[in-house]
């Protein structure tokens, strides 16, 4: 969504980041639509989780775009909106200091991404421990989609986001 912005403007970037988020929303109620009233909670659980991550993984390794995709923040935002939204909503506002703070979102990403473990440790909710471990898998991954926007960050050549009216 984010280089759609930066490349069509925010009249094609808003309606992609909404899909992108969606997309990662609806996988994880894709396993409630097949379940049974009396399914396990803990079972579930882990295949909404795993229905959400095949969605970011669709999102980096796209099969018809020759396995290069994109960093699938916005779907993975959209997961966790669906698992955590509390957490979520946490974590998003780390996104939005960082973002308006350096003007940067890789670096708003990178640190809503580490802030998420701990705002599903401090957001109570079933399957605590079963969560926290999915958002450590989460920041991981979106460290190593974002190695070289840490590179950049570092020599100090990263891209940094212009805010305008819109």
């Amino acid at each position: 969504a984010t280089n759609t912005w930066r490349v069509l403007g925010w009249k094609a970037g808003l309606p992609v980041l909404l899909l992108d988020i969606g997309k990662g929303l609806a996988a994880t109620y894709l396993p409630c639509l097949h379940a049974s009233l009396d399914a396990d909670p803990g079972l579930m659980l882990w295949m909404r989780i795993l229905c959400g991550m095949a969605a970011a993984l669709g999102h980096i390794y796209p099969v018809f775009a020759g396995f290069h995709g994109g960093k699938a923040v916005a779907t993975l935002l959209g997961v966790v909106v669906g698992l955590m939204p509390l957490a979520a909503a946490g974590s998003l506002l780390v996104f939005i200091l960082a973002l308006l703070l350096s003007r940067m979102v890789s670096l708003g990403s990178i640190l809503g991404a580490i802030s998420l473990p701990f705002m599903s440790w401090l957001t109570p909710s079933t399957g605590q421990l079963s969560l926290l471990f999915f958002s450590s898998v989460i920041t991981i991954l979106v460290i190593l989609t974002h190695r070289r926007n840490i590179q950049r960050i570092f020599r100090g050549e990263e891209s940094r986001v212009r805010f305008r009216k819109v």
